[in-house]
This record gives structure tokens, C-alpha cells and sequence, in this order.
């Protein structure tokens, strides 16, 4: 895992939407400590704690409860950060919601759901802040997942918000820069809350089918994520950087 490089984000304002655990908590924690402020939107009150825990280590975190899907949050999130810290730098679209059934099974309303929460979200939050965001040299990162790149029973909508993100990354890349820059990471199987419904079973064949032999953590996805929306990282925009441990280019075949 590679280490925070104190400073790097000095001065910087981030915003991380669903920062209330796992890859967003990580992410805000990742930033804060390289000295970004930054402001945490999520639907669920978690977000206050990992706010609580950046400033008990000296950072400048605050907390917003909202939908992602629903232009008002914005809004308000673009208010709160300024209000907060200044105007936001760095946004990093990270919220995301998934409901396991196959294509006949599913509602229309879980579908509609899934692309508002993954895919929408990450609209209106470029709507709202991108232009913001290039005129101060800023970057916006997407966390898209490997359901962009493979089908997976049970996932039609997930994969279908998913793979349009990595597509909206590219398009957002063109349309703003070269002032702003906007990356994504896909994420394949990661230690979060999302495998608490996966029997034991079923998460050793995840671990057997990477290259690495393990589970990703959470801050080896923020790792990536700092790195993208970083001055380090000057010379990328456009691209789907894959954290999977290597899930996605090996086959158990012969």
C-alpha cells in the first residue's frame, strides 16, 4: 500500500460522495491527510464519524446528509463546501447502490434506482461543480467497478451504471479539459460492507479468481484515488485505472 505524501492536497478541497464507509471513507481519510478539506456526502449518518475522525487527527472534515440522485443535494453540497472551506477542487463520485436479481426479476423502479444512485449522481455532480472545478486546475475521479468490464449474474442495472460511468469519464475528459481532469478507478473485490451477503463459499472463489490471492482493502482503492485527483497524476485524463488485484486478467481455463 503506498503511503500519504503530507501536503499534496494543502489548500485543496475535496468532496466524496458516499464517504460514510469502505472506498468513500477511505478516500476522505486519504485526502484529508494529505491536507485536503473535505466535506463528506452521504445518505447515511456514518459520515459524521469518519468527519469526526479526520478532525481528532487534526485535518478539516464536515459532514452533509443527502441523496446524490437528487439535483437539491448539490446544491446544498456546493454551498455547504463553500460556506465550510472554499470551492471544491476535487470531486470524487463514489456513492453507489446495488440490488442483486436477474434482468426478469427486477423492478423497474430497482433499476431506475441503481442508475440514479451510480450513474446520475455522478452527472449532476459534474454539472454542478465541474465548471468550478476547471477554472481552479482541479480533477474529478468516478469509482466505476470490474462489472464494467465482465457480466455477472445478477447485476444488470449495477453493470449497466457502471459501465456507462467509465464511458462518462472519457466524455467528461474531452469536454473539460484541458483545464479540469477526470479519471476513473474500476474496483474489483474489495473488503467492504457490500460482501457481508456473500457466504464464505462464494468469497473464497472472489479471492481464488484474483492474480494476488486476497481481498483489496478499502484504502488501496483511496490510494488510487489520491494519485488520480493528484498533480502527480498531471498527465492523465480520460482513463480507467483497474484496482482488482488482477481478478481481471486471469481465467481459471486450460
Amino acid at each position: 500500500m503506498s503511503e500519504t505524501t503530507p501536503g499534496r492536497y494543502a489548500g485543496r478541497v475535496g468532496l466524496v460522495t458516499g464517504g460514510a464507509s469502505g472506498i468513500g471513507a477511505a478516500t476522505a481519510l486519504r485526502l484529508a491527510a494529505e491536507g485536503a478539506a473535505v466535506l463528506i456526502v452521504d445518505l447515511s449518518p456514518d459520515g459524521e464519524a469518519v468527519a469526526a475522525r479526520v478532525r481528532e487527527s487534526g485535518g478539516r472534515a464536515v459532514f452533509l446528509a443527502g441523496d446524490v440522485s437528487r439535483e437539491e443535494t448539490w446544491e446544498r453540497a456546493a454551498w455547504t463546501a463553500e460556506e465550510s472551506f472554499g470551492a471544491v477542487d476535487v470531486l470524487v463520485s463514489n456513492a453507489y447502490v446495488v440490488e442483486v436479481a436477474p434482468a426478469h426479476a427486477m423492478s423497474p423502479d430497482s433499476w431506475r434506482r441503481q442508475i440514479d444512485v451510480c450513474l446520475t449522481a455522478a452527472f449532476l455532480g459534474a454539472r454542478r461543480l465541474l465548471p468550478g472545478i476547471a477554472e481552479r486546475h482541479g480533477a474529478m475521479v468516478i469509482t466505476s467497478s470490474v462489472h464494467a468490464l465482465v457480466g455477472l449474474p445478477g447485476h444488470p442495472a449495477y453493470a449497466a451504471a457502471k459501465g456507462g460511468l467509465v464511458a462518462l469519464t472519457r466524455q467528461l475528459a474531452v469536454e473539460y479539459g484541458p483545464a479540469a481532469r477526470v479519471n476513473c478507478v474500476i474496483p474489483g473485490p474489495i473488503m467492504t460492507a457490500a460482501w457481508d451477503r456473500v457466504t464464505e463459499a462464494d468469497r473464497a472463489k472472489s479471492v481464488q479468481a484474483t492474480v494476488l490471492r486476497r481481498f483489496g482493502e478499502p484504502e488501496e482503492v483511496a490510494a488510487a484515488i489520491a494519485y488520480l485527483a493528484s498533480p502527480d497524476a498531471s498527465y492523465v485524463t480520460g482513463t480507467a485505472l483497474t484496482v482488482d488485484g488482477g481478478w481481471s486478467v486471469t481465467r481459471d481455463s486450460a
